[in-house]
């Protein structure tokens, strides 16, 4: 089913290229398909090359796309009031996670973002909840964002940290007891899961990781650069050396 409208590509380009012959010859319309068909059948790498080449200016088209977006929206990206930053909060490489707490990948990708503000004393991480595994995390992000407005900032990573070490599904309950051994106003947080403030915040987020493109977690930017999945520390600490060296994540 994939390859007949891949084929009617092909052969449209391979008409294009013999147009002056086929116009001389005014052949046939099934004597033509049938030049295209033997020809395809003879060549079939034709068809294999033409996977790869879509498959590559797709990809390069929706990076470009991507970096636009997170140029023109760098402000909310990097510096919007309504996030936590771990770290260095003054570490000149910038790091964003977009995350769920329900997200298994995102639990096994604490370690590596652990790890990586470990080794990086001029690292400063954006954390950004991205609820997109149903309504346990949503409530967990409403959670996460009342403890935000709380502070400070290590108080949100012991929170954080708990709640991607807990195996099982993450909701309401667990997000609450989370920030009680965090040690958070529990009665101030219950009055702000539902103000306008957790409500615009996660707004934000949404409509952000909509324009970049996200459909998952974890994602993250580095540099100008959209990453999509758990990649792994070392890919992560590749780029952040890349940007080190030559101010992009990938250096020539």
């Amino acid at each position: 089913m994939f390859l007949s409208p891949l084929r009617s590509l092909l052969a449209a380009a391979f008409l294009i290229t013999c147009a002056p012959a086929i116009a001389q010859s005014q052949l046939p319309r099934a004597e033509i398909e049938g030049i295209v068909k033997d020809y395809l059948i003879k060549n079939p790498e034709v068809l294999r090359d033409a996977l790869i080449e879509l498959e590559r200016r797709g990809k390069a088209e929706e990076d470009a796309q991507r970096a636009r977006a997170v140029s023109d929206l760098a402000p909310k990206i990097f510096n919007s009031p309504r996030q936590v930053v771990v770290g260095n909060p003054a570490g000149k490489i910038e790091l964003v996670e977009f995350f769920d707490y329900n997200c298994g990948y995102c639990k096994k990708a604490f370690d590596d973002l652990a790890q990586l503000i470990r080794k990086n004393p001029d690292l400063r991480v954006v954390l950004k909840e991205f609820p997109v595994l149903g309504p346990g995390s949503i409530e967990a992000a409403q959670v996460a964002h009342s403890v935000r407005m709380q502070g400070p900032s290590d108080k949100y990573w012991a929170f954080h940290q708990k709640l991607l070490t807990t195996r099982g599904q993450i909701g309401k309950a667990q997000a609450l007891a989370a920030a009680r051994d965090a040690g958070l106003d529990i009665g101030r947080l219950t009055k702000d899961i539902d103000s306008d403030e957790v409500k615009a915040s996660l707004q934000e987020v949404m409509q952000m990781a909509d324009a970049l493109g996200l459909t998952g977690t974890p994602s993250y930017v580095v540099g100008g650069d959209v990453v999509v999945g758990a990649v792994g520390a070392s890919d992560l600490q590749g780029r952040i050396d890349n940007l080190r060296r030559c101010g992009k994540t990938t250096c020539s």
